[in-house]
Parts: C-alpha cells; structure tokens; sequence
C-alpha cells in the first residue's frame, strides 16, 4: 500500500497554548515557547515542500510479532535522528529518557498486535525509530511521518516528553492514520485525525496499566505539565472537555464537549486540536456505557472504522458517527454495542442518520 505524505506535522502541544506562552511577560514561559513555535514552523514548512515533491514508498518492513526499536539521542541539538543510544534487545539505558521512549515505543506496539492484530505503525513491520533529547528546551513531542521526536521540555511549565506513555502512543497513532484513512489535518477530518490519537493513546495507557474503562482517568498528558502550572492535569481530557486546565500561565482549556459549542476558527488548521473533543467525548462515552476494557468492543468499532476502506480523507463528524454505527452494527449485531454508539453521538450533537 502506497500512502500519501500530506506533510503533516503533527505535535501533542497545540498551537493555542504555546501562543499564549508565547505572548507572558515572563522570559521563563515565553522564550521556550516562542523557540518551540519558530521550530515547529520550520518543520511544517520543510514537511509541506517535502510532501509536494515525494510520495511515501510502499512499506517495505518484514511483519513480526516482535517490534523493531531504535533510539537515537539529538543531544540537545535540533537534529534527527541522532546519535544511536539503544536497539532492540539491548540492556536498559542510564538514561531514564531513552527507557521510557523505549517502552512506549513497546506498548503502542503491543495493543496494535494483541488486540487488533496490526504489525506495527504501517501493519508491514515499520521499524519503529525515537530521538530524544531534541532541541533546547524544546516544548513538544511530534511524529514526522517516520519516526518520533521528543523534547526534554523547558523543565517548568512542561517536563520530559517521553513521562506519559499516552502522548507516545497519540504521536505513533498519527502514523497508523497515515497508513490507513489519512484523514485530512484541516477542519473536522483533522479533528477527527488528532481524536483517534487520543482515543487510541488512552487506549495504550489502559492497557499497559490494565484499566477498565472506570478505572482509567481519560486524560491526555497526564503527568507531563510541570511545577510552573497550579492549575491544571493535563492537556485534554476526554472525559470533561474542557477541564483539563485553567491556569494564570496556561489559560482556560479551550475543547467543546458538544457541538453546541463548536469552534469556528482558522487557526490550528481549523481548530483540529480544540474540536477533537467532540469525537473525544463520543468515544469516551461509548466505552463508559459498554463497561469493562474500552481497549475491547468500542476500541474495536473505532479500530474497525479508520481501517476498514470507508473512512474518506475528508471526513467529517457525521461521516465518521454514521461508519461507527454501522461498524459495530457490522462486528455486534443489533445490540448494546450499537446504541452505545448512537446515544453517545446523540449526546454530544452530532447526527448518525
């Protein structure tokens, strides 16, 4: 399969945040805020001109039930991929960065081939390569179409990147979506696309930690804002949009739970990373209402949906909850599967029918 490189570049920190960082008083929150985002415009540029002038290869990797890592150190410079520091089957590091991107890398892997049978990122065998240590106070973790890159953070506002095995596997989820519906990164398909790396991120944390669905705290992050923000948990929360933060330094969350409140905006690529919460709030819904793992019946109507061939690119929210319902009336029959789905669609506004 041959997927197209829109030249994405796909970061866990949004925009809005570090604008608003970016525009303190203070030198601690704004001078790696406004480094970060000079940084990431760079790389979306590079990305955009690198996309129009290539096509991504067809995956080339050999399918295993073992994943293929490699961790390479940027040594606080902005280049990837960096000095090899740990291979795949290597003794831990002494460096605790380079062991937690090493097990993220793993748990990602691990849900994709257990529970959906997927080999890897692209399901031919991807390898799976991280740099570490990127940059100098570099605020943000991001997938580039091929590998992970994580900042150390700027050690006040936010920490190391690679602490919450969620925003690991969000970042690694951009790739599976790549390599399946690739859905478009504007508007209500990019929603969609930074959604279902919140959703299968959570995912990845649930199961490493063996939670059921009322066990789990559905937050995005959790663990990642540091001792310069007092009020806030997380950078999302799919279970309260909205909520995550409402902090002096941060700002108030800006995410709508309903479409009631549906930003219209045509920064951050038309909102992507504030109306996910919709679809967030859909799925954490349908896994509250169906009990037990959410990695199970709902995480597998939603797997079934990105992957399955009717997902297109351009999809919007009412596209993705009509496919949904028609998934798990496909994978479960007429049954509690089915109006889970429809009643937590219904109660966060958007139409299945």
């Amino acid at each position: 399969m041959t997927t197209q490189n829109h030249g994405i570049f796909c970061g866990i920190v949004p925009p809005h945040v570090l604008d608003r960082l970016a525009q303190s008083e203070d030198p601690r929150h704004h001078e790696p805020a406004r480094s970060t985002l000079e940084h990431d415009g760079a790389l979306r540029t590079r990305r955009r001109v690198t996309a129009l002038q290539t096509t991504a290869a067809p995956s080339a990797g050999t399918p295993s039930d073992s994943p293929r890592r490699t961790i390479y150190d940027a040594q606080h410079r902005a280049t990837q991929p960096g000095k090899k520091v740990h291979s795949e089957g290597e003794a831990p590091s002494k460096d605790a960065t380079v062991n937690r991107a090493n097990a993220g890398l793993g748990a990602t892997f691990e849900l994709y081939l257990k529970v959906y049978g997927r080999h890897s990122i692209d399901d031919a065998g991807l390898p799976l390569d991280a740099t570490v240590h990127y940059g100098q106070g570099y605020n943000n973790a991001f997938w580039d179409g091929s590998q992970m890159v994580f900042g150390d953070g700027d050690g006040d506002i936010f920490l190391d990147f690679t602490i919450p095995v969620d925003v690991i596997g969000h970042e690694l989820t951009h790739g599976v979506t790549q390599h399946t519906a690739n859905l478009e990164y504007y508007g209500q398909s990019g929603a969609l696309n930074e959604s279902v790396s919140d959703v299968f991120g959570s995912l990845i944390k649930q199961y490493a930690l063996g939670q059921t669905t009322d066990q789990a705290d559905w937050l995005i992050g959790q663990g990642l804002l540091g001792p310069g923000i007092d009020h806030g948990v997380a950078l999302r929360s799919m279970k309260a949009p909205g909520t995550a933060y409402d902090d002096d330094v941060l700002g108030k969350d800006p995410q709508p739970a309903t479409m009631d409140d549906y930003v219209r905006t045509s920064r951050d690529n038309g909102g992507v990373h504030i109306n996910s919460g919709i679809p967030n709030r859909a799925f954490y819904l349908v896994a509250g209402a169906l009990g037990g793992h959410a990695w199970e019946r709902a995480g597998k109507v939603w797997y079934a949906t990105l992957t399955g061939g009717q997902l297109a690119s351009d999809a919007q929210f009412a596209d993705f909850a009509r496919l949904t319902a028609a998934t798990a009336r496909t994978l479960y029959g007429e049954g509690d599967e089915v109006q889970a789905v429809l009643k937590a669609w219904s109660q966060v506004g958007v139409p299945t029918s």
